[in-house]
């Protein structure tokens, strides 16, 4: 079986910083499609030089056609572990070995580690979300009402960190309602003592975000400057607060709509320091230098 993977995106990491590979070098990567836009190698190879680690982060671009077989390349080439974006969070679970709760509990994994001869999947995603949660809009979920839009492996990710962390009523809004639906009925059966329901894109009025303290999108809309249709968000109410899981360099159209209308609102670069540090620790076992990733990024 011939397994193609293309290395997709060229980090400039700087002269000084460039790592010295060598036959003793462990390697990590990241799988998903699209892959150009993905700053991780820019937070881990970071990290791993603060941390005087010989490791190296390296991204590449999968198709849902190869997914299979990328991972058993992955696997029979050694790699220490890799980070799994769009569209492949959800789609992996098959050909890995076991899941770690984490994984289990959201139905969708970002972080694998090869332990031994196995595949393990973990998600970093949810908790890094509620990290950055609290250190970037100061919020803590609680008995306020969240709105989720999207019904992925990163909305799943989502949904059951705030579940585990102590949101009590959470609405969910997608495009496809019967993918909505399958993710809903999952997140019930897991977490009873949460209220999770669906509402469609009809229902996204001023009676239904006027109570919304977060809103939340785990989608992938905005990556390319696309704006999330059907949302009027100056009918949230004046302290409501608007998450975008899309990370960018540049401001996306959510945060700069939400901005512009008085809330306090971020991209997902947050998340994704807070996510790398905790799948940093799971392949080295030790936890990043602080505050090495973000600087890295804002560098």
């Amino acid at each position: 079986m011939l397994l193609l993977i293309r290395y997709d995106c060229v980090t400039d990491w700087g002269a000084s910083q460039m790592p010295n590979i060598n036959g003793k070098t462990r390697v990590v990567a990241i799988i998903g499609n699209p892959i150009r836009h993905t700053l991780s190698p820019v937070i881990q190879n970071a990290a791993f030089a603060a941390s005087g680690l010989d490791y190296v982060y390296v991204p590449f671009l999968v198709s849902p056609d190869n997914l299979e077989q990328a991972v058993v390349g992955l696997k029979a080439l050694g790699v220490c572990g890799f980070n799994v974006t769009i569209p492949h969070k959800t789609a992996i679970i098959p050909f890995l070995d076991r899941l770690d709760e984490s994984a289990e509990s959201a139905g969708a994994v970002n972080t694998v580690k090869l332990c031994g001869a196995s595949l393990i999947g973990y998600n970093t995603d949810g908790d890094g979300l509620v990290d950055s949660l609290s250190r970037d809009l100061d919020f803590s979920p609680g008995a306020e009402q969240i709105l989720v839009i999207g019904a992925g492996g990163a909305a799943r990710g989502a949904i059951a960190a705030l579940c585990r962390s102590g949101a009590k009523k959470i609405l969910v809004c997608n495009r496809s309602l019967e993918n909505a639906l399958t993710l809903v009925k999952d997140m019930i059966v897991r977490y009873p003592e949460a209220c999770i329901e669906v509402i469609n894109q009809n229902q996204l009025n001023r009676e239904c975000l006027g109570l919304t303290s977060l809103l939340l999108n785990t989608t992938s809309l905005g990556m390319n400057g696309e704006r999330i249709e059907n949302i009027n968000l100056s009918d949230l109410p004046a302290d409501a607060k608007v998450y975008d899981m899309v990370y960018s360099c540049s401001v996306t159209p959510l945060v700069k709509e939400a901005s512009e209308n008085g809330f306090r609102a971020v991209n997902g670069l947050g998340m994704l320091v807070a996510q790398g540090e905790r799948g940093f620790e799971i392949w080295t076992g030790q936890k990043p230098p602080e505050d090495v990733m973000r600087k890295a990024l804002v560098r």
